[in-house]
């Protein structure tokens, strides 16, 4: 089977490349225009250049593909409302939708974000059927992401699309090349996070979410969706195994809520003076104070999603940063 994947160049996408190839998967990458693809670099795959904005463009690169894998998308969360966002993350996916319909692919697995479902505490994590409440933060990242699993899933029912969504909670490992998550390690690795905020998460590996994708080119329920997670942590018990294994000490300021919140709407306004973008937006510094945990047994048990532990991703993750001159 020949698969398309969109955003290849990412931390996601460049694994997901990796684990289609270990399984004996033709790939297709689906790259923008003039872009090396360092991640990418020396595999065996074959390049498409492309924007998904464009449609004509799109559905020309999905010919010859038996199935998608979309994980393009714009993660920013700076300024909050952006049109761009917006538009890549679900006018792009539309246009990914009419392609792959066009073409009539037999797989189309959308990587959406766990943002799309609402959390929970520990004791009641949120799952896959607790409706979406992201819209309180304002967010036009959130908003998009779902948005765009609404489109999928509209599809599916609507015009036959044979998709399924899989929504990742917080990645860490290696190919973070932006870096996104890995800004959290280099961040306590550097002494630069001195203090902890009363939330936390679902923290999972990025190889794990892979595997799960490419299992679902043959497994899984057409239609549904799964949280591809692993462990919930709160801040001050994912931060001191980061120190752990970084060899660094632990931030152990705990910082009250409503001081991390005035610090983002500080943030916020600063950023709004200088156009520069903040260290911690007010969006971000709620997000922040909330306990984000979810339960992902589904992916485990329909996609046989694996579930490393989260030192090893840590530790992966710090491993290619410094080997890659992140950090010393």
């Amino acid at each position: 089977m020949r698969v398309l994947v969109t955003g290849a160049d990412g931390m996601l996408g460049s694994n997901i490349v990796r684990v289609l190839l270990e399984q004996g998967y033709q790939v297709c990458a689906l790259l923008l225009p003039n872009n090396a693809a360092p991640t990418l670099k020396g595999l065996p795959i074959e390049k498409r250049f492309g924007n998904i904005l464009d449609a004509g463009v799109i559905r020309s690169v999905v010919a010859g593909c038996e199935a998608v894998i979309h994980a393009a998308a714009l993660t920013d969360v700076w300024p909050n409302r952006s049109p761009l966002v917006r538009k890549v993350n679900l006018d792009g996916t539309c246009n990914i939708i009419e392609a792959a319909l066009y073409h009539r692919v037999q797989r189309f697995i959308y990587i959406g974000s766990g943002s799309s479902f609402a959390p929970g505490s520990r004791h009641a994590p949120g799952d896959e059927n607790s409706p979406f409440n992201g819209n309180q933060y304002g967010l036009d990242y959130i908003d998009s992401k779902y948005l765009a699993q609404r489109a999928v899933l509209r599809a599916v029912q609507e015009r036959s699309l044979p998709a399924l969504v899989l929504a990742p909670t917080f990645m860490l490992g290696p190919y973070d090349s932006k870096p996104g998550a890995g800004k959290m390690i280099l961040a306590i690795r550097s002494g630069k996070l001195p203090f902890y905020t009363p939330g936390g998460r679902n923290f999972v590996h990025v190889r794990d979410v892979a595997v799960a994708a490419v299992n679902a080119l043959t497994k899984g329920r057409i239609g549904e969706c799964y949280l591809a997670g692993n462990t919930n942590l709160t801040y001050p018990e994912a931060f001191a195994m980061i120190a752990e294994v970084t060899g660094t000490a632990a931030p152990r300021i705990k910082a009250p809520a409503t001081l991390v919140k005035f610090a983002g709407l500080l943030g916020s306004a600063h950023a709004k003076l200088t156009n520069k973008p903040p260290v911690l937006s007010y969006a971000m510094a709620r997000i922040g104070c909330n306990l984000q945990c979810f339960n992902c047994e589904k992916a485990v048990r329909e996609l046989e999603m694996p579930q490393t532990p989260i030192r090893k991703a840590i530790r992966e993750s710090f491993a290619w940063l410094r080997a890659n001159g992140y950090t010393h």
